[in-house]
């Protein structure tokens, strides 16, 4: 008579795969609402870079809001950009925060920086 042993079993059990489930849907979510932002931003350094070609500070701002309309750019306008001069050089920066709810009383803060290159 031989007796064979009994492996222990593997795997995930159902309320595991529940949570794992869950913790990635609230990723998921999260994700979805955090892209838009990150598309933005990417459309506010783009415009930027074509308002820093400007001569003076009022045709910067101004060639930052005309891209603003095309982009569909809400986050910032001409009148937030800092503008300097390094050497004979325009430099253009920004920065904002985005806060994106999560649920009841919690946040989600964002900030974005940048500038001309």
């Amino acid at each position: 008579m031989t007796f064979q042993r009994k492996s222990k079993q593997r795997g995930i059990s159902f309320f595991g795969l529940i949570f794992v489930g869950g913790v990635l849907a609230m990723a998921g979510v999260i994700a979805a609402q955090v892209f838009p932002t990150v598309v933005e931003l990417m459309a506010i350094q783009k415009a930027v870079q074509r308002a820093a070609t400007g001569q003076s500070v009022v045709e910067i701002r101004s060639i930052f809001d005309k891209a603003t309309e095309i982009d569909a750019i809400s986050s910032i306008r001409g009148k937030d950009l800092e503008v300097t001069k390094e050497g004979d050089k325009v430099v253009v920066a920004f920065a904002y925060e985005r806060e994106i709810h999560l649920a009841g009383p919690a946040f989600l803060t964002l900030k974005y920086a940048g500038r001309s290159k």
